[in-house]
């Protein structure tokens, strides 16, 4: 069963008069419990893919359906701009996420309650972060740090998990460690994870299906098609 269903997307810009594509014609079902994993070279639209399946572009053309409330999906940008000196501990950071709408269920502002701070834990627990709740955020290292915005993508139990690149500026065991917690959300949670990544090793290891990009939709299917297709002609 389809959880986000895109048929005939264009994405365009303009450079003075002249209208350029970004996306162009892009057809694109992603089930329920899939781990995708977007690849293509700077430029061919992997992030402007994302952003429009979030809302956060227009369309220039086609339909793009989330076969799930808006307030269920979690976004982790590449770049999310938390200041190194911000004072704010780690379980402080993970239990705000709670405030977002969760699958229909309204604000509460300022309160938390006993279920937030449950929710914040067993957040901490998958992200494996648990023994630096009492930290601060600037402390940590780059690794930590994006594992504490992680635990509070994931804290209100999404049911899509989207994902720009996370392990961008992480060392080769750091990323490592980041991608089997992705792995873990989709494993035994349940939750459908779309990610940008030039990683292609790590999501050979971990994603279930891959998405080639160069401004059209060039492959998506499982790596083992991946690999024939690479063989008889496909590149990135």
């Amino acid at each position: 069963m389809s959880l986000i269903e895109i048929r005939q997307l264009d994405v365009t810009y303009r450079v003075g008069y002249k209208t350029v594509f970004v996306l162009r014609g892009i057809n694109l079902d992603v089930n329920r419990g899939d781990y995708v994993c977007i690849i293509g070279n700077n430029g061919a639209g992997k992030s402007t893919l994302i952003k429009s399946i979030l809302g956060l572009v227009p369309l220039a053309r086609g339909s793009i359906k989330i076969g799930c409330p808006r307030d269920c999906i979690s976004y982790l940008p590449q770049n999310v701009g938390i200041p190194f000196d911000f004072p704010a501990t780690v379980e402080e950071i993970v239990l705000s996420g709670t405030q977002r709408a969760r699958c229909g269920r309204k604000f509460r502002l300022p309160f938390y309650s006993k279920e937030d701070r449950d929710l914040t834990a067993a957040a901490l627990e998958k992200a494996r972060i648990t023994p630096l709740a009492r930290r601060r955020f600037g402390e940590l290292s780059g690794g930590q740090q994006q594992r504490v915005l992680f635990a509070r993508a994931i804290v209100k139990r999404p049911t899509l998990l989207i994902l720009d690149e996370p392990c961008t500026g992480l060392d080769f065991d750091t990323a490592e460690n980041f991608y089997s917690l992705i792995h873990r959300v989709n494993s035994e949670d349940g939750v459908t994870v779309v990610m940008v990544s030039h990683d292609l090793p790590a999501a050979k290891k971990f994603a279930s299906k891959v998405a080639f990009l160069n401004g059209e939709l060039k492959f998506f299917g499982s790596f083992a098609e991946w690999e024939k297709y690479s063989l008889y002609g496909g590149c990135l």
